[in-house]
């Protein structure tokens, strides 16, 4: 199981990840409401601003505070780690 920061030491399963989106939208607004009604919203900001909204395939809505490009650029360097290893295990 892949773990990915999304800030302040708070980790979400790579595998799980539908979705990362900016908070800025009217249909992301309801998916948080939405989401905070059927007690599905975790929120890790730390009380600060919500700069990333992450979507998981078990329905959760996870609120973070880093930027969604930061997510995403920490999803794919570990992405690339992993065929890095694999790589080296071939040979």
């Amino acid at each position: 199981m892949r773990l990915i920061n999304i800030g302040f030491g708070n980790m979400v399963s790579a595998n799980r990840l539908v979705a990362i989106v900016s908070p800025e939208s009217a249909p992301i607004k309801r998916i948080i409401q939405d989401a905070k009604e059927r007690g599905t919203l975790i929120d890790a900001t730390y009380g600060r601003r919500t700069r990333a909204v992450i979507v998981t395939d078990s329905d959760h809505v996870i609120l973070s505070a880093v930027q969604p490009e930061t997510v995403a650029n920490r999803l794919n360097d570990r992405d690339e780690d992993i065929a890095d290893e694999e790589l080296e295990e071939d040979d």
